[in-house]
Order: C-alpha cells, then sequence, then structure tokens
C-alpha cells in the first residue's frame, strides 16, 4: 500500500512538472533567445514604428523634402535622433552633465544630473506591483483585468490608515499603512475569485464591474467622508502623517523613496513563492491545465481565490505606494493607467517576476523622457503611449513578429523534431 501511494504521489509530481513546463523534457527545449525573442523584437519593431510616425507627423520633414529627396530623408533622420535622444538623456540623464557634475565634487549639481534616473525609477515602481499582480493572475490561469481598480481600493485604504491613525512611531505607522493598502486591494481581488470558483462567473467581466464600482466609491469617499477640510469640497483627501510616509532618500525635487527597493522585494517574494514552494507549483499547474490539475487531486477553487487574493494585494501595493511614498494624499488622479498597462508589463515580461521588473523599467523610462521630449523637439507625449501600444500588440500577436522577422514557431519546430525521430526510428 506504501509503494503504491509513492507511486501515484511521483505520477502526480511528473505530471505537474511536465503541465508547467519544468518537466525534463521541457527543459531541454528552451533557450534564453527562445524566451526573449518575442518581447526584444517586439520592442525593436514599436520603436521603427515610433520612428517612422515621428518622421511622417514632422512639418519640417515634408518642408525639407521640397528643397530635395536627401534633405528630406537627412530631415527624418535628424528628427527621429533628436526625439529618441530626449527621450533617453529625459530619462536616464545626459552622461556629459553627469560627468561634468561628478567632477565639480557640488552636491547639488550631482542629484540634478542623476535626478532624471531616479526619476525614471520612481516612475518604474507601481509599474512593478501593478505587473506583478497581473502576472500573477496569469500564472494562476485568470485574467486580471480588474488591477486599476484593486489599485484605487488600496489606495483609499492606505490614505485612510495613513491620516486617521494618530501617535503612532514611523516603524510601526507606515508598514500599518502600507499592508492597510493590500488589504484593501486584496478584499477587491478576492470578489471575482470567489465568484469565479463558487458559481463559474467569468472574471474578466467581474473585475471590470468592481472597476467602475471603485471610481465610483472612491470618488463618493474624497467628495464626502475623506474629504480634506476647507477645500470645497473639492475630491482630496487630508495628508497622511508624515510617520505613514515612505522615506525618500533625498531632498526635493528628488523623490526617490524606498518603495522601489520594497517593490523589488515583492518581485523576490513572488518568484520564491512561484518557483519554489509547493502551493507554487499548484497554481501554476492549475493555470497551465485546470482538468489535469484537478485529475492530479488540486482544489481549483481554492487556488483561484487566494490567487486572486493574492493579485489583489499587489495592486493595492501599487496604490498604496503612490499615496505614501510619492503623493501623500489620495485624489482621483492618482493613477496615469498603471492597473491597465499591468497586462501589457506582464505579457511583455512573460508573467515572470524578472520579467516584470525589465518591462516596468522599460515603461518606466518611457514614462519619464516623455515629458523631455515634448519640450526638446515639440513631438507630442502621446507618441510614447502609441509606442507602449505597439509594443502590447507585437507581444499579444508574436505570429507577426515571427512572419516579419522569419522567425520558426516552438511548436512547430518541436512536433518537426517528434515526427523526424518518430521516422527515423522505423
Amino acid at each position: 500500500m506504501k509503494k503504491k501511494n509513492e507511486k501515484e504521489n511521483e505520477i502526480r509530481t511528473v505530471l505537474i512538472e511536465e503541465i508547467t513546463g519544468q518537466g525534463p523534457s521541457a527543459k531541454k527545449k528552451r533557450n534564453l533567445w527562445q524566451v526573449i525573442q518575442i518581447p526584444l523584437l517586439a520592442i525593436v519593431s514599436g520603436l521603427i514604428i515610433g520612428a517612422l510616425l515621428i518622421a511622417f507627423t514632422s512639418e519640417t520633414v515634408y518642408a525639407a523634402f521640397s528643397d530635395g529627396f536627401f534633405y528630406g530623408i537627412g530631415q527624418a533622420f535628424y528628427e527621429i535622433g533628436t526625439a529618441y535622444l530626449a527621450l533617453i538623456t529625459g530619462s536616464l540623464g545626459d552622461p556629459i552633465r553627469i560627468f561634468t557634475a561628478l567632477q565639480s565634487g557640488d552636491a547639488a549639481s550631482i542629484r540634478s544630473a542623476v535626478n532624471p534616473i531616479l526619476e525614471s525609477l520612481v516612475q518604474t515602481t507601481p509599474y512593478i506591483f501593478a505587473g506583478l499582480a497581473c502576472a500573477l493572475g496569469f500564472r494562476a490561469g485568470l485574467f486580471n483585468i480588474g488591477v486599476e481598480g484593486q489599485l484605487f481600493m488600496g489606495a483609499i485604504a492606505s490614505t485612510y490608515v495613513g491620516y486617521a491613525i494618530t501617535g503612532l512611531p514611523a516603524y510601526i505607522h507606515m508598514p500599518l499603512a502600507f499592508f492597510a493598502g493590500a488589504l484593501g486591494g486584496a478584499i477587491w481581488g478576492i470578489i471575482p475569485g470567489i465568484l469565479k470558483a463558487t458559481t463559474g462567473g467569468n472574471e474578466v467581466i467581474n473585475c471590470i464591474m468592481m472597476n467602475y464600482i471603485s471610481y465610483r466609491l472612491v470618488s463618493w469617499l474624497l467628495t464626502g467622508p475623506m474629504t480634506r477640510p476647507a477645500t470645497g469640497g473639492m475630491p482630496v483627501s487630508p495628508l497622511i502623517q508624515v510617520t505613514a510616509e515612505i522615506p525618500q532618500f533625498f531632498k526635493s525635487p528628488i523623490r526617490f523613496h524606498l518603495g522601489f527597493f520594497i517593490a523589488l522585494l515583492f518581485a523576490f517574494i513572488v518568484w520564491w513563492v512561484l518557483f519554489k514552494t509547493t502551493w507554487g507549483l499548484d497554481l501554476r499547474t492549475v493555470g497551465a491545465n485546470p482538468r489535469a490539475a484537478k485529475y492530479a487531486g488540486l482544489n481549483i477553487a481554492r487556488v483561484t481565490v487566494i490567487g486572486m487574493a493574492m493579485s489583489g494585494a499587489l495592486a493595492g501595493m501599487a496604490g498604496a505606494n503612490e499615496v505614501l511614498a510619492v503623493n501623500h494624499f489620495m485624489a482621483p488622479s492618482l493613477s496615469s493607467g498603471y492597473g491597465f498597462n499591468s497586462i501589457a508589463l506582464a505579457l511583455l515580461g512573460n508573467s515572470h517576476p524578472v520579467g516584470v521588473i525589465l518591462s516596468s523599467l522599460l515603461f518606466g523610462i518611457l514614462q519619464n523622457g516623455a515629458t523631455r521630449m515634448e519640450v526638446m523637439t515639440k513631438i507630442p507625449s502621446d507618441i510614447v503611449v502609441i509606442l507602449q501600444a505597439l509594443i502590447l500588440i507585437f507581444v499579444a500577436a508574436p505570429a507577426i513578429i515571427r512572419s516579419v522577422y522569419r522567425l520558426r514557431d516552438p511548436k512547430n519546430s518541436a512536433v518537426e523534431a517528434t515526427t523526424a525521430a518518430a521516422e527515423g526510428s522505423k
């Protein structure tokens, strides 16, 4: 009887490993290029099309073409180069300026020179939290499109704890307000999870409806019970207590704060949970093949509910981060679409925590550099939104990338290899 149970457990383990892509046969088929080729080429393709849009919408380019074809081509390359250079220097800093500031030894000059890099990291932080939330949902086979609503609920919860509770030391108040945000997001995320687990309700529809409810609820709170006194009913919350603030490392105008490293810590925790724990293996198994997971004896309803709650908690942390580290109050304009961009981040990062960090850095750099690009070149910052949309399209439709760059589909390659091996054995 004991041997039979051991055999069943061994079969279950092998089955789960093969389903989740952790088995020996799956590992042999993967290499680094296969993992990164679609996201990398999607970014390159987005930048190329963005360059064409810059050239086609520039009046100076058309004026140069009136002087001659080659004048027009040269002006087009100049406009593209100027725009992308301004984008890079606006988000990563001017290397010459940084070198000069370091040579001078002046602290204020150094801070000003490196501020673009640090501001890009500030922009990156909420993207990491939101991207992890969506990626965790994808790993569980859940399309959590409600990250934006969960972010708002996390933000309003952390705001209330941040200003209403007084007399606590910072080492208690700040974590309490931050995890209040996580709890708010988790509660908002667990509702679609319960509905899916108990009634089979589609989580996409339920999450969209929960988004609308969260917007209206937050709007009511900010114009009613949580409005700041003496603002004439403006939808703005009171300022949080100083003890609830996530500390910033430098004086204004540099806003770089501890939240960035907290985001990296939670990215590591998500990676460890997903790939180093039994529960993470169960979650990925349910996401990869629910029927096989059920055959293996996994509780799909339980994994679904907990997965949505964890995803919502991460989204709530994104909102808490913006309130406690950056704004220090809650307003309806808190998010610039972090929740919806999280879908692109998770897809671009292949739903892996490391990939999410890298894709978040890309989006943070684009977002931060857009303002300087608009000031320096008069090119609307909306071009960055177009770039992000193009990258998402190419990642979501990898067949386009494979067709343009003549790449072989790994699935077809595997089938061909298996067929060749079968024919060779005859």
